[in-house]
């Protein structure tokens, strides 16, 4: 088995084009493809509730897929016909955050902002293994309520004292 990285995250959004807009605002995401379009029918039924495991009245209604730069692609959903739960918070069981390493935290954070997210507070710096002068981190959450992490790490992390093994980042 040979794993080489993430290819790329999937979110259930409430609406595909606003979250394309403030993908594409915030990150400099660039739409790649629509798998569903909103012209085509909705993808439902045993076909649909077996390969994603969601409720049986659960009907797809759009996929579409983004990239962003340097970094993997993020699939938006877009369901109807089912009850959905607000989106996770990073207390709840299961994928709770997606990160992404930024080289000015503060610029990016901005952008961010601007582009309809709301910041959990002040950037701050990374603890303990992680620590160093210009490493830092902020959480925001984006405008349907999904978690993201922006974080730097420039400076050499005390971990890389104890192992040759170093984290991944772009």
């Amino acid at each position: 088995m040979s794993v080489r990285g993430i290819d790329h995250v999937g979110v259930t959004v409430p609406d595909v084009e606003a979250a394309t807009d403030f993908l594409v605002r915030a990150f400099d995401a660039e739409v790649l493809y629509d798998t569903l379009r909103a012209d085509e029918p909705p993808k439902e039924g045993p076909a649909t509730t077996g390969r994603l495991g969601v409720p049986g009245t659960a009907r797809e209604v759009r996929i579409r897929m983004l990239a962003l730069p340097g970094g993997p692609g993020i699939e938006l959903f877009a369901f109807d016909h089912v009850d959905q739960d607000d989106p996770a918070v990073p207390s709840d069981l299961g994928w709770q955050h997606l990160a992404l390493y930024v080289d000015d935290l503060d610029a990016t954070l901005e952008r961010v902002v601007t582009a309809g997210a709301t910041a959990l507070g002040e950037p701050r710096p990374l603890p303990g293994p992680e620590a160093g002068d210009r490493n830092r981190f902020v959480y925001v959450r984006t405008p349907w309520g999904s978690t993201v992490e922006l974080l730097t790490y420039p400076d050499p992390q005390p971990y890389e004292e104890q192992t040759s093994r170093r984290r991944w980042h772009p």
